[in-house]
């Protein structure tokens, strides 16, 4: 099978779609298939097609550091048909997500769906235009009901967010909930993460760990509150942030306001190879944020046996389960985000054994099966010029 992929978001951006869109592909290439990714070009490398990946003209989108809008008219009709590709699936809904929604249409081939961010909630970070919020989420919701509609099937990551477009969209044709799976040899509790504690001075020290860009929605402030209230009673702790992004500047300013500075690490981007090292690494992993709509970081934390406190907001109850894998804590509150993280590290070997067990159930190669099936499902019903299929592993919406 041949897969045309549209993404707004790829390398050298590192964010939870492109991690998401690289872990599919590499498995749906070891299963035989083959993938081709649509995205936005780097700047200085010009368009066309480099090994695997087309570059298709874009900009920079000043109010996002490392995304750029692919806003121009480009060949991705007639490259789709130069490759012949039998799915054309899009892993957003900016400018790449409806040119992709475009070629489909005219090339006459299904389109599939991974709706991976709630960008409603993002608008008051990002914004780009001086509008009523209010107005520009209605007119949001209403292209997103119009592009859910004209999908052969959505794939959502949880159910969660399953129920959240289900609430605007409720004439989607074919849905599945398919987590992004952890490659559970990768990321294992037996990884040795003396290395990093080395490297960052944390050899004596319990350390809370953070994965994923530091952006304005993520509620890291939310965190550092709750580790100074952690430092008054386990003194030797330390906080770890692994990543980059817009909100770094603040964020640090944040950090020194509280007199945390020489206990908390920003340790910036990662190459990819040296991941669960830093999972190893940790005591415990924090994630306090209202925005995710899975969190693949959740899965990698549990699947290296790392407990992980996590807000009880959309996905992340879904993984995380109290006195299991960890503990949850209500958004927004630091008090209990803190208490989480304390019980995280007092009990961080008693959870270890059911946090792996959790991400066992979550393997690459059981969710690249489960979105084969889709990817079947849609071919079937297009071939047969219908738009509902019940095919085993697919869930009509009625």
């Amino acid at each position: 099978m041949r897969i045309a992929v549209f993404t707004d978001t790829y390398l050298p951006t590192r964010d939870g779609v492109v991690t998401s869109l690289l872990t599919t592909k590499r498995e749906l290439e070891r299963l035989g298939h083959e993938v081709v990714v649509f995205a936005p070009q780097i700047p200085g490398n010009g368009c066309g097609r480099t090994e695997d990946v087309i570059w298709v003209r874009a900009r920079e989108f000043r109010h996002y550091p490392g995304y750029r809008l692919a806003m121009y008219p480009g060949r991705e009709v007639e490259q789709i048909e130069e490759i012949d590709a039998d799915v054309v699936h899009s892993h957003g809904i900016g400018f790449m997500g409806l040119k992709g929604m475009w070629s489909a249409w005219q090339c006459k081939r299904p389109l599939v769906l991974t709706f991976h961010t709630m960008v409603m909630d993002a608008l008051t970070y990002y914004s780009p235009f001086r509008l009523d919020l209010n107005l520009l989420e209605r007119g949001l919701r209403l292209y997103l009901r119009v592009f859910l509609h004209k999908c052969r099937a959505v794939v959502v990551p949880s159910y969660a967010i399953l129920r959240e477009i289900e609430s605007f969209a409720p004439r989607m044709r074919l849905t599945d909930v398919i987590p992004t799976g952890v490659d559970v040899q990768r990321f294992r509790p037996d990884v040795d993460g003396s290395r990093i504690r080395e490297k960052w001075a944390l050899d004596e020290s319990e350390v809370v760990l953070h994965v994923g860009r530091i952006a304005f929605e993520k509620d890291l402030a939310t965190l550092v509150d709750a580790f100074a209230r952690l430092k008054t009673w386990r003194r030797g702790a330390k906080l770890l942030f692994v990543g980059r992004g817009p909100y770094e500047p603040q964020l640090k300013v944040l950090v020194r306001r509280k007199g945390l500075a020489s206990d908390v690490v920003f340790a910036g981007f990662v190459p990819d190879e040296e991941l669960p090292e830093y999972y190893a690494a940790a005591d415990a992993f924090a994630i306090p944020s209202k925005f995710e709509t899975q969190g693949l970081v959740v899965l990698e934390a549990m699947a290296s046996g790392t407990p992980v406190a996590g807000a009880n907001y959309r996905a992340i109850p879904e993984f995380v389960r109290d006195g299991k894998n960890g503990f949850l804590f209500p958004p927004g509150d630091a008090r209990a985000a803190a208490a989480a993280i304390d019980l995280c590290l007092e009990y961080r070997d008693e959870l270890a054994k059911g946090a792996r067990e959790t991400a066992e159930g979550y393997t690459v190669e059981a969710t690249t099966r489960q979105l084969l099936r889709v990817y079947q499902a849609v071919l079937e019903a297009h071939l047969a010029g219908f738009g509902r299929n019940f095919s085993a592993g697919v869930r009509p919406v009625t």
